[in-house]
Parts: structure tokens; C-alpha cells; sequence
């Protein structure tokens, strides 16, 4: 122990017997003053004040400058006082708040670290902000762009695990993670309200909807409005397709071209037959894993038949899904309807494929040409109907109607048999997003004085054409069958 000052803070002991005591008493409160409660006005200030008022204290900054400062070391504490500088010697354990910088720091092994780096435990805190207000309702809060947990690892005394555990006292409390936006709620997860793990979402934080839960007992997962995606594509003319990212599996539906319808026959007498109807394109399903097509098939699609001006239809071309050279899936084109004659006028045949289509219809000099096939493929596009003959004494029949499309699903009606008028258009699916199956062109009407009526088109996606009606100057021209489709439907 020191006879001259105090062990830690250095203030001077008075003498017995001395003189201008107040002196060394003075030297003790001045050191004090700066030890006790020590606040510093800065310690980044690097240029020595002109007119610092008495008190202020300052630690230097490396490379300190002025007449005063100048040689003393980093780190230093420094008084005015009375116009003058002195060096207060700093005890480690020294507390010390910096004013500028709203920072405390304390003086450990001759250096001046940040308080928080030597706090090794804080306990029963009632609020921690971190660069925020923590209030009453909010008694942690902290605002940041990043944070970071990591795990303890073995090798620095921890199992290399990291648990995070939250707890809600009962069943019917709340347990949730709760994401905003702008500060409005757009999707909760936690368990909410019961002991099921839940997700629900919101537009504007104030109308929710379940998204999906996870029940506790059985872990069975349920969705309220379904998980499923799934997408049609559909592809009316040659194209590359690649399965989506997320899909699981691709059904492909491919639909061939419809044939065309054949020309009536004419002449000035005796039997003659109208045109055929042309069959309808052929249909085919399969169903693949999507990764399989992750690189892409190339889509063919089968152009529809041209109806005959003064012979057969032409039949439609085959719709092809090929993996490089791998074809996958064909669905047949309709053939075209035949062209009139003395004694026939042929149905074309449907177009061949896994699930089969609808022919067309055959003419007749006896009665109305017959309608283009709907039932022999309820779900397949309609046959053209056969366009109408004449007998041997000159009466004229009606063109056969066009069979419908989708009969059985979403039904497209075939075009109308023409009555001393043309055949009517097949029509288009009412649903195309829904269904593609196209009504069947209907047969043109015999004429017994001049040219028969032409056939009508065949509907979207292979509707076969309708055959033209026979006549006296010249035969009507068939109706030209429709191109064919594809739908691709992705589902994840």
C-alpha cells in the first residue's frame, strides 16, 4: 500500500503536518470530478480544441495533434482545465459514456473496448430494442436487414444442433410466425387457435383463408381449396413443347385432321349419288412423367383434308408428339369422303387412334344422304354427313346432317343437312378450353335442274367435311375437314 495515494484511483493522501493542504485536496476532487460518473465529449476528435470549457474530457484518437496533445498516446484521457491539458490516469474497469457516439466503453488491459464485449450475461431484461424502440407491446424488437442463427458446433462445446423451441400455454392460444407487408398480415403459420400446424394467407390482412393444415394426432394434411396445378396447352399448328418446372405428369391429347368431303357426281339422267362425308380425325391419350419431357417434344399437327371439287376428299394428315426420334403418340387423320358416283357415294373412315374417332356418312339415291357418324367415339369430333343424291327419275334428296362433335361431353353440333341448300358448317367446340371436339360439316342438298349443293366445313379439330350433292349441270364440292389439335394438360 501506497503512503502517497490510494490504490486504485490514485488520489493523493494529505500529510500529516502539511502545508497548502488544499492543494493536494484539490488534486484528489479534480481527479475524482473526472473518474466519477466520467462522460468524454468525444474519442475521435483527433485535433486538440482552442477553447474547451473546464471539464471537458477527451480520449485521443491515434496521432492526436496540438500543443498539448500532441506525443500523447492513443487511448489517452485528457482534461481542460483552467486553460490546460493534463493526462487523468484511467483504472481498468473504467466506465466511460461517449458523447458523439452515444456509446459506452469501458477500459480493459490498458485499451478502451465496448462495454457490451464484456457483458457475459444479462438476465431478467423486461425490453431489448436492437436499432429500435422496444415497448410495452412489443417488449423485443429489433430492426435490421439481416440475422443470423447458427449452431454451436461440437468442436466449441455444443452438439452442432440448433433448436429453436416456442411455446403457447394452452390449445386455444396462438402460436404463430406472422408475415406482413406495408405492415398488413398476408400469411400466418404456426398453431393457430387449436394444436394443428396451419397456413393461411390474406390479400389486405383483414379477409384470411386456410391455405392448408396438418393434423396432429393422424399427420394427415389437408387442403381447404385443393394443392393441385394444372395447365392446358393447346397447340393448333406445329409447334416445340417443354413440360413446366413444377409438373409432375403430362397427359397429351392428340386429335388427327378431319378428312374432306367428296364431290357429288351429275349428269342428265339415272342414279347419282352425292359426295361422302369425310371422317373425322383420329384420337389419341397417353399419359407421361414430365421429367421425361424436360427437354422437349416436337408437335405436329394434322392439317385438315380438302374437300373434293370433282372427285374424292382429301383424308387429313396424322397428328405426331415425338421425343427426338422417338414418336410418342399419333393420332390418325380422317379419310375423305368418296367421290358420287352412278351407284355409291363412300363414307370416308375415322381417323385411327388409341380411343377411335367418328366416320362420315354415306349418300343414297333412295333418301337423304346419311349424317356423319357422333356415337361410334361419343367424346371424338362429328363425321361429315353424305351430301344428297338423285334417283333415277330425278328426285332430289337432302344432304345427311353432320355428326356432332363431343356428343357426350361438350357437345358441338354438326352442320345441318342442306334441303335444296348447301350443308351446314360444323361448329366449333362452345367450351374450347374445356373440351375440343368439333361438329362434323353437314352434306349439301341434290339439285334436279342445275349444279348440287356444295358440302359444309368440318368444325374445330378435326370435324370431318360434309360431301357435296349431286346434281344435273355439275355436282356440289365437299366441304374441307378441319385441322386437328393438340392439348396438353401438366399437372404438378
Amino acid at each position: 500500500m501506497s503512503d502517497d495515494q490510494t490504490a486504485r484511483l490514485g488520489l493523493p493522501y494529505l500529510a500529516a503536518g502539511q502545508m497548502q493542504k488544499h492543494v493536494t485536496l484539490n488534486e484528489a476532487l479534480t481527479r475524482l470530478d473526472a473518474l466519477i460518473q466520467t462522460a468524454v465529449v468525444s474519442r475521435t476528435v483527433s485535433s486538440q480544441p482552442a477553447a474547451p470549457p473546464d471539464g471537458a474530457l477527451y480520449i485521443l484518437p491515434a496521432e492526436a495533434i496540438g500543443a498539448a496533445w500532441t506525443g500523447l498516446p492513443q487511448g489517452a484521457l485528457v482534461r481542460a482545465e483552467a486553460g490546460g491539458w493534463s493526462v487523468v490516469e484511467a483504472p481498468d474497469g473504467l466506465v466511460v459514456l461517449v458523447a458523439d457516439a452515444g456509446e459506452l466503453v469501458v477500459r480493459d488491459g490498458g485499451a478502451w473496448v465496448p462495454l457490451g464485449a464484456r457483458l457475459d450475461e444479462l438476465q431478467a431484461l423486461t425490453r431489448l430494442g436492437l436499432g429500435t424502440i422496444a415497448d410495452a407491446a412489443n417488449p423485443f424488437a429489433a430492426r435490421l436487414n439481416k440475422a443470423l442463427w447458427t449452431a454451436l458446433e461440437a468442436g466449441a462445446g455444443g452438439d452442432g444442433d440448433l433448436r429453436l423451441t416456442l411455446n403457447k400455454e394452452g390449445p386455444s392460444d396462438v402460436l404463430s410466425l406472422l408475415f406482413q407487408s406495408g405492415w398488413g398480415g398476408r400469411a400466418e403459420l404456426g398453431l393457430i387457435g387449436d394444436d394443428d400446424l396451419r397456413l393461411k394467407v390474406s390479400p389486405d390482412g383483414s379477409v384470411w383463408r386456410d391455405a392448408w393444415s396438418v393434423d396432429r394426432a393422424s399427420g394427415q394434411v389437408s387442403f381447404a381449396l385443393g394443392a393441385s396445378r394444372r395447365t392446358v396447352t393447346i397447340l393448333e399448328a406445329d409447334a416445340n413443347y417443354a413440360a413446366p418446372a413444377w409438373a409432375r405428369s403430362v397427359e397429351a391429347v392428340a386429335i388427327g385432321g378431319g378428312g374432306g368431303g367428296g364431290a357429288g357426281t351429275f349428269g342428265p339422267a339415272g342414279s347419282r349419288f352425292g359426295g361422302g362425308g369425310g371422317g373425322a380425325g383420329g384420337v389419341s391419350r397417353a399419359i407421361w412423367p414430365a421429367h421425361l419431357l424436360s427437354e422437349g417434344v416436337t408437335v405436329e399437327v394434322g392439317p385438315g383434308g380438302a374437300g373434293g371439287s370433282a372427285g374424292a376428299g382429301t383424308g387429313g394428315g396424322s397428328t405426331v408428339i415425338q421425343l427426338g426420334a422417338t414418336e410418342l403418340l399419333i393420332a390418325g387423320g380422317g379419310s375423305g369422303g368418296g367421290l358420287g358416283g352412278a351407284s355409291a357415294g363412300a363414307a370416308g373412315a375415322a381417323g385411327a387412334g388409341v380411343t377411335g374417332s367418328n366416320a362420315g356418312g354415306a349418300s343414297s339415291d333412295t333418301t337423304a344422304g346419311s349424317p356423319g357418324e357422333s356415337f361410334s367415339q361419343p367424346g371424338a369430333s362429328g363425321g361429315g354427313g353424305a351430301g344428297g343424291g338423285l334417283d333415277g327419275s330425278g328426285t332430289p334428296y337432302a344432304g345427311g346432317a353432320g355428326g356432332d362433335g363431343g356428343a357426350l361431353t361438350i357437345k358441338a353440333a354438326g352442320g345441318a343437312g342442306g334441303s335444296g341448300s348447301p350443308g351446314g358448317f360444323g361448329s366449333a367446340s362452345p367450351h374450347p378450353s374445356l373440351h375440343w371436339a368439333g361438329g362434323g360439316g353437314g352434306g349439301g342438298g341434290a339439285v334436279a335442274s342445275g349444279p348440287g349443293h356444295d358440302g359444309g366445313v368440318g368444325g374445330s379439330a378435326g370435324g370431318g367435311g360434309g360431301g357435296g350433292g349431286a346434281g344435273v349441270a355439275a355436282g356440289g364440292a365437299g366441304g374441307a375437314g378441319a385441322a386437328g389439335r393438340v392439348w396438353l394438360i401438366a399437372q404438378g
